[in-house]
């Protein structure tokens, strides 16, 4: 079991597709949201994932495939 935490960045439709709510469906990740702000065409979420290595990178993947920027938090800064 490993966790990691994420940001996710959302621009024009992905703000308004449930990217985080299939994401924990479709793969075997739990996810928990631990800040966000999100407006009508643009939004970030910082999120913790909580599943095996395989299926976070898997889920990360899928979101990217989406449109949604994926950057790395080590502790209260984000990467990239």
């Amino acid at each position: 079991m490993a966790t990691r935490r994420v940001r996710f960045t959302f621009e024009g439709d992905a703000v308004t597709e449930p990217i985080i709510y299939l994401l924990g469906r479709e793969f075997e990740v739990v996810t928990n949201i631990r800040m966000a702000d999100v407006e009508q065409d643009f939004g970030w979420v910082v999120l913790e994932l909580d599943g095996s290595h395989d299926e976070i990178d898997r889920a990360l993947a899928w979101v990217e495939e989406h449109g949604v920027r994926v950057d790395p938090v080590a502790g209260d800064v984000v990467e990239g």
